[in-house]
């Protein structure tokens, strides 16, 4: 302290601050406020403010002084610099300790990342260029997750994706931050898949008076927009748009193309297109118009599919083969619905069984498998039941489940016998094949042929427990199987 006598009156000034001014970080524009409490003194000490020892000029609106406390209001780079609280009376001069103001600038872009489209396995790059003090920071979101190392290149200001995907699509957002601020851009990324069939039309030969059905699947970013065209013809055939001046041509909403009552003249080439904003594909077919047919046996189905119970999130296979002459064509039906295209969890495989992936409780239900010639229909169901959990490997009941849950076919009777042939009835028997893993239920007789001496113009229908058979025409041989779902849709 420094103490002065002067006419009997004493002078006080001590030494140390009672509060000295802290260091202060502001971004540009803020308002910075520095504090101090001067020494005790007598008279009072008066206090006033040193910018890198120059005494700050009062004359700037802001700036103010009340007190210990000094205000900077909208602060500048200029602001910048070492500040001192000076406590002063007739003593002499006393100074704080030094305090740092420190103005830096929030992160502002200069360039931000744009909104793109761009197809499956093109690469896209993203741009983010930002000015700042200090300097900022950069990283990059993804829908709020910050992008992962590896899938994504990110150099400095820039992100790369080589080959996108569609899973890529969303919004990427720029985070730019330093000790003041944050900043975020974002844009959208937008993923387009050219058309790909996931069913193509097939040629088909079909008799004169039935229907011709062509499948016709597309998948795609947006949906493909799917329609027909019979080759040489300017109409374009729309989804549930009837053709003009026949109502005989329609296309249904899943792109399928039906021509009932199919006439000669409908033999052609039919061309189905998908379209979208990134490509289009087409697949034509060929229809061919036999005469009717002239007493050949409908498609048979060899092996056909059996009741399952499957667990949630499993796999399950229903099987299908058909023979015939011509080949049949395979499709799918599920609770009287066409299936396959509605949902990539199901495929058809290579000799027409249908496979499900990552089962779901919706997907129980009743599947037909249905085989398509000129000379007719036939079809086979089952039953699919998916359920939420399947007994455990210890429970008691698992084997009782096993027992009543298997994919093994039964074994096809043996060594069938035709007596008591009259006008309008046979008898048929035969030798019961192996029950596999459940109870035969039923057997299903089919009759078909030529010649019918047994039932001219007329039609035999003849259940006892053996089964029920039927015919309309002519008999050319009778087949039995096993199965309790097996129907054949033809009359012969």
């Amino acid at each position: 302290a420094s103490i002065i006598i002067l006419n009997q009156y004493m002078f006080l000034l001590r030494d140390d601050f009672r509060q000295n001014p802290q260091d202060v970080v502001v971004a540009v524009g803020e308002t910075a406020s520095f504090e101090c409490q001067p020494p005790r003194g007598h008279p009072e000490p008066t206090v006033f403010w040193r910018r890198d020892k120059t005494q700050l000029d009062l004359k700037d609106d802001r700036i103010m002084v009340r007190g210990g406390k000094l205000t900077i209001s909208n602060t500048k780079k200029s602001d910048t610099g070492i500040y001192v609280c000076v406590a002063s009376n007739m003593v002499g001069e006393r100074e704080s300790e030094k305090a740092q103001l420190s103005v830096y600038e929030r992160p502002a872009f200069m360039q931000r990342p744009v909104n793109q489209v761009v197809l499956v396995d093109e690469s896209v790059e993203f741009r983010c260029q930002v000015h700042g003090d200090p300097p900022p920071a950069l990283r990059w979101k993804k829908e709020d997750v910050d992008v992962p190392r590896g899938r994504y290149d990110r150099e400095d200001s820039l992100l790369r994706i080589k080959k996108a995907s569609v899973s890529d699509q969303g919004t990427f957002t720029c985070v730019a931050e330093n000790r003041v601020g944050k900043a975020e851009a974002s844009a959208y990324l937008t993923i387009r898949e050219a058309p790909q069939f996931v069913v193509r039309p097939r040629d088909q030969i079909v008799a004169q008076g039935r229907t011709a059905t062509f499948p016709c699947v597309t998948r795609g970013k947006p949906q493909p927009t799917v329609f027909w065209q019979r080759e040489g013809s300017k109409d374009l055939l729309f989804p549930n748009q009837p053709a003009q001046g026949d109502d005989r041509v329609s296309v249904s909403v899943n792109g399928e193309l039906t021509i009932s009552s199919v006439q000669r003249s409908d033999a052609g080439y039919y061309i189905c297109q998908a379209l979208t904003v990134a490509g289009s594909i087409m697949a034509k077919a060929q229809l061919e118009v036999a005469d009717a047919s002239k007493g050949r046996p409908p498609p048979i189905i060899r092996q056909g599919p059996s009741n399952q119970t499957q667990a949630l999130g499993g796999v399950s296979v229903l099987r299908c083969q058909a023979s015939g002459d011509p080949e049949p064509t395979v499709t799918w039906r599920k609770n009287g619905a066409n299936l396959l295209g509605l949902d990539p969890r199901f495929s058809l495989l290579e000799h027409g069984s249908l496979q499900i992936q990552n089962t779901r409780l919706s997907d129980s239900g009743l599947y037909t498998c249905v085989a398509t010639s000129s000379s007719g229909e036939t079809s086979w169901s089952a039953y699919l039941d998916v359920k939420a959990s399947l007994p455990s490997s210890d429970s008691t009941d698992l084997m009782d489940f096993m027992s009543h849950n298997t994919t093994a076919l039964p074994g096809p009777p043996s060594k069938p016998e035709v007596t008591d042939v009259t006008k309008s009835s046979i008898s048929l028997s035969w030798e019961p094949g192996p029950e596999a893993g459940s109870p035969v239920s039923s057997y299903v007789i089919e009759a078909f042929g030529y010649v019918c001496d047994l039932c001219p113009r007329a039609t035999l229908s003849d259940p006892n427990f053996h089964g029920n058979s039927r015919c309309t025409g002519s008999l050319w041989g009778i087949q039995a199987s096993q199965g309790g779902f097996k129907q054949n849709k033809s009359a012969m």
